[in-house]
């Protein structure tokens, strides 16, 4: 008769005490990664009702800003009056014309607006400055007084950030938020409203952006290139015309 043998449990067999340390250490990091998964989760969802709030108040700034125009307008019609409208106080800037045949002085003045290529696009503060500084080169580029769509749709649809000089897409929040958010501008529409409004970190938010790399407007420019505006071309202040031109060749 054959000796029976036994087979001891899963309790029975002695497990190697590194085995279970590394089973413990293991069950430990799965719980903290759960723990941290949970908790980023939570935050985004917090930041998110916030950036969904201040997109909120954008757009009643935006629409009061409208409505006070209007208003304005209408009270000035029927005094007999005209309304002027307030200065602008953001351009944005794109170079019409390459390197060659280009004084040294405002091919200088193009390098110091950013302005390095052909169809590259910028925004500036409007100040005394800088208006000379566009009066000596209105030669070689077109610029004028963006409104709030032509921004928005500059920064969504060809807005690349600046990252250690290097050219970063913006496909998410949290790129803004790195760069930025020290200014308290943590997301698309803060960056849109600060360039819009010209706020006081105007400065940080448009350095933060790569130079717009603009096509060629879509039905080509004009016959005469590079002669002023108002003279049947494109070059110099287009003042809100400028508008059309960004959607053309975003």
């Amino acid at each position: 008769m054959a000796p029976s043998t036994t087979v001891a449990s899963a309790e029975q067999i002695a497990v190697p005490e590194t085995l279970l340390k590394k089973r413990r250490t293991n069950d430990a990091t799965r719980e903290a990664k759960l723990a941290a998964a949970a908790e980023a989760r939570k935050a985004r969802l917090a930041k998110r009702k916030v950036i969904f709030k201040r997109a909120d108040e954008y757009v009643k700034e935006y629409t009061a800003k409208e409505r006070e125009e209007i208003r304005l307008k209408r009270e000035a019609r029927k005094t007999g009056d005209y309304y002027v409208s307030a200065q602008p106080k953001v351009f944005f800037v794109v170079r019409l014309k390459g390197i060659s045949k280009i004084a040294p002085k405002p091919k200088k003045i193009l390098q110091l607006l950013r302005l390095l290529q052909i169809n590259n696009g910028v925004f500036i503060r409007v100040t005394k400055a800088t208006e000379q500084m566009l009066r000596l080169v209105s030669p070689y580029i077109a610029y004028g007084e963006p409104n709030l769509k032509a921004i928005r749709e500059l920064v969504y649809k060809r807005g690349y950030a600046k990252v250690n000089g290097q050219r970063i897409p913006i496909t998410d929040n949290s790129i803004i938020e790195e760069n930025l958010g020290k200014y308290g501008i943590v997301c698309m529409e803060d960056l849109v409203h600060e360039i819009a409004t010209c706020g006081p970190n105007f400065k940080q938010a448009t350095q933060s952006l790569w130079p717009f790399k603009l096509s060629n407007p879509t039905g080509g420019f004009r016959d005469r290139k590079f002669t002023g505006f108002v003279e049947g071309g494109d070059t110099g202040n287009r003042e809100q015309h400028i508008s059309k031109l960004i959607h053309q060749m975003v």
